[in-house]
């Protein structure tokens, strides 16, 4: 009798690729964090990676490519900080706090990556819908937040709308973009606007305090 066995034998080739993509995204980042995000070109990866530039494009088939799965990494990172620090309270307002403070702290140690996400760094690139789903998310995990709060009786239900959401970002992403762009390397703790965050927070708060009358 003869008995077949069958080994599972690991993908090396998909594996190696793997680590070569994640590797790539590494070098591109350093690039972008000296050179500027803008100034991001496939010939200086190649060349840190030790490999010909025709080679790169196994992995990448264009630099807007190579933006697009950079952008992807950000969002869906910016998105698990949001979660991981709204998980950690209780849910309404000190979830939104927490996730929110989580979130800043990733933009103050990732500015390469701020910028990609929320400014306009790099002329012609739009993420593609598979790369902005984690942006989607972040936005719909805020807007659930804020519902939860607004059911707690702790603001009004007006700032789970549109306007509500739109103010929140202004205020919380006009602090960041200020940081990014004025004091980069300073951390969170010690910034001169991202010190502000609480305050914000409060400021909208009390633009839609719980037992105000609904807006027309």
């Amino acid at each position: 009798m003869t008995v077949t066995v069958t080994v599972e034998v690991p993908d090396r080739r998909r594996r190696r690729r793997e680590e070569t993509i994640r590797e790539i995204l590494r070098i591109a980042a350093e690039i972008m964090a000296a050179e500027g995000v803008a100034a991001l070109s496939l010939s200086d990866v190649a060349r840190r990676l030790g490999i010909q530039p025709p080679s790169l494009y196994k992995y990448f088939p264009s630099k807007l490519a190579l933006y697009d799965a950079l952008f992807a990494e950000a969002a869906g990172q910016a998105l698990a900080e949001l979660r991981v620090g709204a998980g950690a309270a209780e849910p309404g307002l000190p979830a939104l706090r927490a996730g929110l403070e989580r979130f800043a702290r990733f933009v103050c140690a990732n500015p390469v990556f701020a910028q990609l996400l929320y400014w306009r760094p790099v002329p012609g690139f739009t993420p593609s819908p598979e790369s902005f789903q984690p942006a989607e998310e972040f936005v719909a995990d805020v807007r659930a937040m804020l519902r939860t709060a607004a059911d707690r009786g702790q603001v009004h239900p007006d700032a789970a709308t549109e306007d509500g959401q739109a103010l929140l970002s202004v205020l919380v992403g006009g602090a960041l973009s200020q940081h990014t762009a004025n004091e980069p390397q300073a951390d969170f703790d010690n910034g001169r606007f991202t010190r502000l965050l609480p305050r914000l927070l409060h400021m909208f708060v009390a633009a839609y305090p719980p037992h105000q009358e609904a807006r027309s």
